[in-house]
């Protein structure tokens, strides 16, 4: 029986493949638990559509990424903190300050796309990249000063 894969199936396919299994493995496990369809023509018509759909939206999804890596990129971040007596920080800068830092200026991103190496914890400039889908990256520069 051919059968479209609504969903990734581990060990069968991914989503939207056509797949030819047997009639009870398609009866039984995948069609009950909406895992896949009968492949008819309808049903084939339909796959075309949703791939099209699905492929204009990962372009505008690479586009709007394109675009906030462009922004991104080379962009400068500022982060004053308290400094001691030797020249110490009060407290290492990590990605979660810096991302409350580019929240602050108006910039959309998420905690888990700022890569930083290790914390920082000394006055200076480091380099920090920020990761988007697609394997873009934007890559930033992050500087400790004194506030004052």
């Amino acid at each position: 029986m051919k059968v479209i894969l609504l969903q990734d199936v581990e060990k069968l396919g991914k989503k939207y493949d056509v797949k030819d299994i047997k009639d009870g493995y398609a009866k039984n496990f995948l069609m009950p638990k909406n895992l896949a369809k009968p492949a008819t023509k309808k049903a084939l018509k339909w796959l075309e559509n949703q791939k099209e759909i699905t492929e204009k939206k990962i372009e505008e999804d690479l586009k709007k990424n394109q675009g906030e890596a462009e922004k991104m990129d080379g962009l400068e971040v500022i982060i004053p903190v308290k400094i001691g007596d030797q020249g110490q920080l009060f407290e290492k800068i990590n990605s979660q300050k810096i991302f409350e830092k580019l929240v602050e200026m108006g910039l959309a991103v998420k905690k888990n796309q700022i890569d930083l190496p290790e914390p920082i914890g000394e006055v200076g400039e480091y380099p920090a990249k920020i990761k988007f889908e697609h394997n873009l990256e934007a890559e930033i520069r992050v500087i400790i000063c004194e506030e004052k």
